[in-house]
């Protein structure tokens, strides 16, 4: 039996060290940084709040490399296309009270991926609601550029468009 186990235990060390685990990087605020399922389920639960809480814009720009800049595109009240483009602090200022005023949930409902060496671009396509289980009250495409410095994920910055009539969701970002 003894026999048996020597060659397994040196087979076990062997691969321990050819593979070695990766570090798993948990911001403080237990964000799962070093992967990329786990900064886009922070990048959704940063924002998700019920009715009367707070958004933490510390654990935020623990997701987010220093100065951010964030934006989305809308329709103007004379129906022009524009572009809100900001830092990630003034987008707190801008929100956080309205989304804590009324509670907000918003969710990933399909991803697209491109990545090129150390450069992730994240298609996510979202709805949101007002509370968990609400009604939709919006759905869009979050764009999200994210750099992964061999430990874990930063978000570079991220802007977003929404759907409307004029503006469907192509099935692609869909699925």
């Amino acid at each position: 039996m003894k026999k048996n186990i020597l060659p397994l235990l040196i087979s076990v060390i062997t691969i321990a060290m050819i593979f070695p685990a990766k570090a798993q990087v948990i911001t403080k605020h237990g964000d799962n940084v070093s992967t990329l399922d786990g900064i886009m389920k922070a990048y959704y639960d940063v924002v998700t709040v019920k009715k009367g809480e707070k958004v933490s814009f510390e654990r935020d720009s623990l997701l987010h490399i220093p100065d951010a800049h964030v934006g989305s595109g809308y329709i103007d009240k004379q129906g022009k296309q524009q572009f809100s483009y900001m830092t990630l602090k003034q987008y707190h200022k801008l929100a956080d009270p309205s989304l804590s005023k009324e509670g907000f949930d918003e969710r990933e409902i399909a991803r697209r991926v491109e990545k090129f060496g150390s450069i992730y671009h994240v298609w996510s396509t979202y709805e949101s609601r007002n509370t968990h289980d609400g009604p939709v009250t919006e759905r869009g495409i979050n764009s999200i550029e994210l750099f992964y410095d061999g430990t874990r994920f930063w978000i570079l910055g991220w802007f977003y468009d929404g759907e409307r009539k004029d503006n469907p969701i192509p099935e692609e970002y869909l699925k």
